[in-house]
């Protein structure tokens, strides 16, 4: 299986990673701000998003992320994740820990947080969309759920988009190969010899289970910093686009940044 994915810029590599709700299409707003900045950038769609084909076996995403980097002759890459992609950011990472050179975590998940009562609730009333047949319904579910009070009209039109896409992909290849995920268990222990330094990033405003998990992950990830958005929900990327940017450029360039460019010509000399 191949990913569907962008790439664009020189110098060191920095991998986006998209949410469950969304596709790679999410990072539009840090995509050539970043590119612009130095780095060389990739955004992927995990399988079932976007423009990649629904997995037709057992897989990991994990894994296709590796396998992209070696597809791509890349040995390093700080890898920038947003919930579910922040969760496949820290799977990679203690799978192989020598590659990942820094880690952006944006509300991201871990295989054992447990749910709080909002989160059952929610899953209660997605289960009851996706019987009934309504997509667009559970789409616009998912938008209202994970998007905070800063996110306008347009984010909610883009991740609904998203979202229904990826559950009519999905839906129709769960009828035709049965329901494949590409999450797998792994030991939050493990995140103890992830040395890169992690920017670790939660909402205010996101569900009870995001933020525990945040504190959580500041305590195994031996250089982790915590960092609180008091105006975030779930998707801070698409809430305030203008804002994570420079997040995430503050933090790159702190510790994944690109050489300075040249401002005269390298001189010979005896």
């Amino acid at each position: 299986m191949n990913l569907t994915y962008d790439l664009a810029g020189t110098g060191p590599t920095v991998l986006l990673l998209h949410s469950t709700v969304c596709d790679r299409r999410m990072w539009d707003p840090q995509w050539p701000a970043l590119v612009e900045a130095g780095w060389q950038v990739i955004r992927c769609d995990f399988r079932g998003y976007g423009e990649t084909p629904a997995g037709r076996g057992p897989y990991s995403d994990a894994d296709d992320v590796l396998a992209l980097l070696d597809e791509l002759h890349i040995d390093q890459a700080a890898l920038v994740g947003s919930s579910y992609g922040g969760r496949i950011a820290l799977e990679t990472a203690a799978l192989a820990p020598e590659r990942v050179t820094a880690l952006a975590l944006l509300c991201a998940g871990l295989p054992d947080m447990g749910a709080s009562p909002e989160l059952v609730a929610f899953d209660e009333k997605e289960t009851e969309l996706f019987e009934a047949g309504d997509l667009f319904g559970a789409a616009v579910l998912n938008a209202r759920t994970w998007l905070g009070p800063d996110a306008g009209p347009a984010a909610h039109s883009a991740v609904r988009q998203m979202q229904q896409h990826a559950f009519e992909v999905q839906d129709a290849a769960a009828h035709e190969h049965g329901e494949h995920y590409g999450d797998r268990d792994f030991d939050p222990q493990t995140l103890t010899a992830v040395t890169a330094p992690a920017l670790v990033a939660f909402g205010a405003h996101d569900l009870p289970d995001f933020r525990a998990t945040a504190s959580r992950l500041a305590s195994l990830l031996p250089s982790a910093e915590l960092r609180e958005l008091a105006w975030a929900g779930h998707l801070p990327a698409l809430e305030r686009p203008d804002e994570t940017t420079g997040l995430l450029l503050d933090f790159l360039r702190t510790h994944h940044s690109p050489a300075p460019a040249r401002t005269t010509p390298p001189v010979d000399r005896p």
